[in-house]
């Protein structure tokens, strides 16, 4: 398989509120909904970087469409990391975060590593870490 994943998408409980979350609080670019003339076709894309996108999608339509039941929320199956530039970007996205709404679970901290990160959960409990890594670089 070639590396060419391009969209990760989110089951979410209420759509539109977690559009609110991921566009006002966490400020990520969007169209908006879209697909809602469909049945279960409501679906908001959020532009990341290098052509790849996040979606969030109503659980019960990605359960229906990947056929699998819908089962409880976990938020230990994986996290999402937002990497920044420094130390107070960390902060930065942290407070935005909390702000809108997400549970800090892991406030800001220096890690054993050598970097900088926190964690929070976003409104259906998919964490998502902030982290300066001192060994990478990012071009804005």
């Amino acid at each position: 398989m070639k590396p060419r994943i391009t969209v990760l998408t989110l089951g979410v409980d209420d759509l539109e509120k977690s559009l609110e979350f991921y566009q006002n609080g966490l400020h990520l670019p969007t169209e908006g909904i879209m697909g809602q003339e469909l049945e279960n076709g409501a679906v908001a894309f959020f532009d990341l970087q290098n052509g790849v996108k996040l979606a969030i999608w109503e659980r019960k339509s990605l359960a229906k469409e990947a056929n699998v039941p819908l089962s409880p929320r976990s938020p230990s199956e994986f996290t999402i990391g937002h990497n920044v530039s420094s130390k107070a970007e960390v902060d930065q996205v942290m407070l935005e975060a909390e702000t809108a709404g997400a549970k800090i679970t892991d406030p800001a901290k220096d890690t054993f590593w050598g970097g900088y990160s926190g964690h929070f959960l976003d409104l259906d409990g998919h964490i998502w870490e902030v982290v300066w890594n001192p060994e990478w670089e990012f071009e804005d």
